[in-house]
């Protein structure tokens, strides 16, 4: 792979409501993760570490760059296994599955296409991945919730869906009962000059205009990760929030963004799993 310089920060704070973050995080370029647990804290917490610990094996045991999306989709598929298994040995049968543990995760990953490295982007749940170019801030992910069905389908306005009592029913999660199915992004470098992963208690407490501020007001993203949490506990901070940001530093082409086309599948772009 094309060596590529990344300056990453990251920050976590449990909040003003809840008592346990279970938020977990990994920055290990060049693979970076926002995990977001559900299911209490005798649940939620392990499962977004089990997230990130399938995930640091990853970046510790290395991954074949040409074929990154097979290695993110095998990550997950380990990760919502451990999480199964976590359930059947310390969950209550009778409580299920309201009790089963669960995870959100959004994770960005540096792979080579034949003109060049590429980030790897995927997501599974309302953890969001946002791409800040130019002063520009576009949100990349998708968000597999009841409310982004109903924005899609037209039946409420985005500005509604910050006070609509189901925003936080998620449709996709690693563990319990939905569905695991992640959702894959390629984008050009110079297309994400940074990168923001973050749960969705940043998001869901400050809007995109407060983000984009925040990220083009400070150049180390070491502080703008620490502004962009501590923004998030300044507004109410009603549930844990964590921020990755990552700078892509002295590598560029200009290969244009198309977020249409860059929205790709494991079949469409990768090649299918075995």
């Amino acid at each position: 792979m094309i060596p590529v310089e990344l300056h990453p920060g990251a920050a976590t704070d449990v909040g003003l409501v809840r008592e346990v973050n279970e938020d977990a995080y990994l920055v290990a370029p060049p693979v970076f993760v926002v995990a977001d647990g559900m299911g209490g804290h005798d649940h939620g917490d392990v499962a977004s570490r089990i997230v990130v610990e399938e995930f640091g094996k990853l970046a510790e045991q290395g991954y074949d760059a040409a074929r990154g999306a097979e290695a993110v989709a095998a990550t997950l598929v380990a990760a919502q296994l451990r999480i199964a298994e976590y359930d059947a040995e310390h969950g209550d049968p009778s409580e299920r599955p309201t009790s089963s543990s669960g995870s959100t995760v959004v994770a960005a990953l540096l792979v080579e296409q034949e003109d060049g490295p590429r980030w790897l982007l995927a997501n599974v749940g309302d953890s969001r991945i946002y791409r800040f170019t130019d002063g520009v801030l576009d949100q990349v992910s998708v968000d597999h919730s009841i409310v982004q069905e109903l924005i899609d389908a037209g039946r409420i306005s985005p500005s509604a869906a910050a006070e609509h009592p189901e925003r936080h029913v998620i449709t996709r999660a690693l563990g319990g009962t939905a569905s695991g199915e992640a959702d894959y992004f390629l984008l050009p470098l110079v297309s994400a000059e940074r990168l923001l992963l973050c749960s969705d208690g940043v998001s869901g407490m400050i809007d995109d205009a407060e983000i984009a501020r925040i990220l083009g007001e400070h150049e180390d993203p070491r502080d703008a990760a620490d502004q962009l949490v501590g923004a998030a506990v300044a507004a109410g901070g009603r549930d844990n929030a964590t921020a990755v940001v990552v700078d892509v530093v002295g590598l560029g082409d200009d290969t244009p963004y198309d977020s249409d086309a860059q929205r790709v599948s494991l079949e469409q772009k990768l090649g299918a799993l075995p």
